[in-house]
Parts: C-alpha cells; structure tokens; sequence
C-alpha cells in the first residue's frame, strides 16, 4: 500500500507500506514540497503517486527506508537524470541526499 505523506506516518501506515517488501520501504521524495509517498515494489509507483498529488518530475528523488536500522538508502531507477547532473541510481549531489535524508526521517523515523 503507498501512502502520501504530508505529516509523520503512524505506526499503522509503517505496518502497511512494509507489506509489500517486508524489512524496508520504497519511497520517493518531493524536496520542494516537502512530501513523501511510501509503500508499493517499485519507487515509480510512489513517484506516480505523487506526480498525481500535484508535484513536478524535477523535485521527485527516490530512496529507501530501513526500519531495523533506521537508515535511508539512496539508490532507485528514478534518480537517473543526466539533464539534472545525476547520470547514476544513486544521488550524487551531497545537498539533495542531505535533503532527502531529512525529509525521509522527518515523515518515517517515528518509531
């Protein structure tokens, strides 16, 4: 199940976006919204989920949430964009994965 997130996820939502992969959570990011969309097998389903909410392409970076270690993982197909200077899965600029970690652990490091 994804879900949106504009506040920090409840305990019930961790549970339901962890049903699908079990030990962490797909999520993709909107840096200028401040927003998270989380669940679902692959991070362009949440990325869909949030183009649909009303965010732009250029704001959207994907990650991952480990809840066992409380860590954040920055590798996802969405995140290859050479126009953006970011030619890897991984997010390569230091000041957006910053961003992204902050974001992430804003909406999902509640437990």
């Amino acid at each position: 199940m994804i879900h949106v997130l504009r506040q920090p996820a409840t305990a019930q939502q961790v549970k339901e976006m962890l049903g699908t992969l079990e030990t962490y959570i797909k999520v993709a990011v909107d840096i200028r919204r401040e927003v998270v969309a989380g669940g679902g097998e692959l991070h362009a389903d949440c990325e869909a989920a949030l183009l649909e909410d009303g965010s732009q392409q250029i704001d959207l970076w994907g990650a991952d949430w480990y809840p066992a270690t409380r860590s954040v993982g920055f590798v996802s197909f969405i995140n290859i964009r050479p126009r953006q200077s970011n030619r890897s899965m991984e997010i390569q600029d230091p000041a957006i994965r910053k961003r992204v970690e902050t974001i992430v652990r804003r909406f999902l490091d509640v437990g």
